[in-house]
């Protein structure tokens, strides 16, 4: 039967046709169902028609059934246990679970949690598959339409249909190799400009170009500034080398990528003041609301909030 013609079919038919099948007897399958013996016999007359055969003949008290209703039988209690676990609420458990979990971050926030996140999962949930993707322009659209499950990033307005939850703030700061004239001080915005930045596009989905103008540059401009650029790059570790190796600066936060940090000795000084700022960069974990009850969601969410937290507990904040 085609699926459309399903739409046609009054599914509790089958399951009147399981109890008849088990009873072999239209009163006892009355009784069972808390029908009328009338309505079950109506009942059974949908069914003949439904499957053009007469299911049942009648012996004594009882139901004989068909050839036809014994093929029947078969396969009855297979779909409608099938039927029955789709509406039922069925208990997560993350030993047993097989999926997957796709999740679009930035790299800079992606390098904190993902790492942690996938280490949890070997050891609690061995059958999840974890899926990490950079950010894009489609991103929210992607998580709109259930191709992905969750995307980490900074806030910004979103409609009801999703869902969003504070993952904490980001602190700017300005980035420098230890040996860096400017590290050993509290550099002024005029001792920032008479060095190159690396500009690192954090979230910028579109192909890299000197010529765009990030928010920095912007409120340069305003205040009859501009600054040198030596690299404009998409690729965090090829901007860290170039950090670590050069007079460069980079624009940046104070508490992410910390391994990074340590490993390529990178030091952070504040934003200087009177450069006009936004003091707090908030990040969220953002899902759709289609995913509100779904035990597997809430339990890699909840795993991702507790790495986050102990992340801020480590450091302090």
């Amino acid at each position: 039967m085609p699926i459309d013609s399903l739409s046609r079919v009054d599914l509790n038919l089958l399951v009147a046709l399981h109890v008849l099948l088990e009873e072999r007897n239209v009163t006892r399958a009355a009784q069972r169902l808390f029908v009328t013996q009338p309505a079950m016999s109506k009942t059974l007359s949908r069914l003949r028609v439904l499957f053009d055969d007469p299911l049942f003949t009648r012996s004594g008290r009882g139901l004989v059934p068909t050839p036809r209703a014994l093929e029947i039988a078969q396969t009855l209690p297979t779909l409608l246990n099938g039927v029955s676990s789709i509406l039922e609420n069925i208990d997560f458990n993350p030993e047993t679970y097989e999926g997957s979990i796709e999740i679009v971050a930035p790299e800079f926030m992606a390098v904190q949690v993902v790492p942690e996140l996938a280490c949890a999962l070997r050891e609690l949930a061995p059958g999840i598959t974890l899926s990490l993707s950079n950010i894009n322009d489609t991103s929210i659209h992607e998580l709109e339409a259930g191709t992905i499950d969750f995307i980490c990033e900074v806030e910004k307005s979103l409609s009801r249909e999703f869902i969003v939850t504070p993952l904490g703030n980001f602190t700017p700061a300005v980035w420098m190799r230890k040996d860096h004239p400017l590290a050993a001080k509290e550099p002024t915005l005029e001792d920032l400009l008479e060095y190159p930045f690396v500009q690192y596009y954090l979230l910028l989905a579109d192909r890299v170009s000197p010529m765009t103008e990030s928010r920095f540059d912007k409120t340069l401009a305003r205040m009859g500034y501009r600054r040198k650029k030596a690299l404009v790059t998409d690729q965090l570790m090829t901007a860290l080398d170039t950090l670590h190796s050069t007079d460069c600066l980079m624009l940046a936060t104070t508490d992410d990528l910390q391994q990074e940090r340590e490993f390529y000795q990178i030091v952070r000084r504040p934003y200087p003041e009177g450069l006009e700022h936004d003091p707090f960069i908030p990040a969220v974990l953002v899902q759709h609301r289609r995913t509100i009850n779904s035990p597997v969601h809430a339990w890699i969410k909840s795993k991702i909030l507790d790495i986050v937290q102990g992340i801020r507990a480590q450091r302090g904040r």
